[in-house]
């Protein structure tokens, strides 16, 4: 988790220096961090962070409301087109109370998403679903793998670990096994 945090510009390094597309994040100023994230960053957290007031719709739009590319123009199409990739389009005027934890995490995902980010950070993000639903998962993140989006997932779990292409296993935050599967 805290690797993912560096990652993602929310903390940064007691040392060495963090680049994210050949630009230094760490040397960033608050607000430059806060436009990276928005517009690089996509992030999928084990509890979801829904917010309970909004559809699902709604939840994915909230990124696109700190949009300074101009996308925001687009919200809703941005925000629909995100949820369909995730299977979710019958589902779009639903609040997180009226969806599983599956298509709970799936929004998530599509908030994600909806700003096109270079890199998606995953913390746990099956931690909370059964196993077939975790899979279903998987298999999202195994496709936008696939469409060019690189994606950074911590897990304990050794069967989701197995999906990824490279596995990097940390222990009392070192490294201490890389390879490529």
């Amino acid at each position: 988790s805290t690797l993912l945090n560096i990652l993602g510009c929310l903390d940064r390094p007691t040392e060495g220096e963090v680049f994210l597309e050949e630009v230094r994040v760490n040397g960033l100023s608050g607000p430059e961090l806060a436009a990276v994230r928005n517009e690089k960053i996509g992030f999928v957290f084990q509890g979801f962070n829904l917010l309970a007031k909004t559809t699902a719709l709604e939840n994915v739009e909230l990124p696109l409301l700190y949009d300074r590319r101009g996308k925001s123009r687009d919200r809703r199409r941005a925000a629909l087109a995100a949820l369909e990739l995730v299977s979710l389009s019958g589902r779009v005027l639903h609040h997180p109370n009226r969806l599983s934890g599956g298509q709970q995490q799936r929004v998530a995902i599509a908030r994600a998403l909806v700003n096109e980010p270079s890199i998606i950070l995953a913390d746990e993000p099956t931690g909370n679903l059964d196993t077939a639903t975790s899979g279903e998962i998987m298999e999202i993140f195994g496709d936008l793998n696939r469409r060019g989006v690189t994606i950074v997932l911590v897990t304990h779990e050794h069967d989701i670990a197995l999906h990824a292409r490279r596995i990097v296993e940390m222990r009392d935050g070192a490294v201490v096994a890389d390879r490529l599967l």
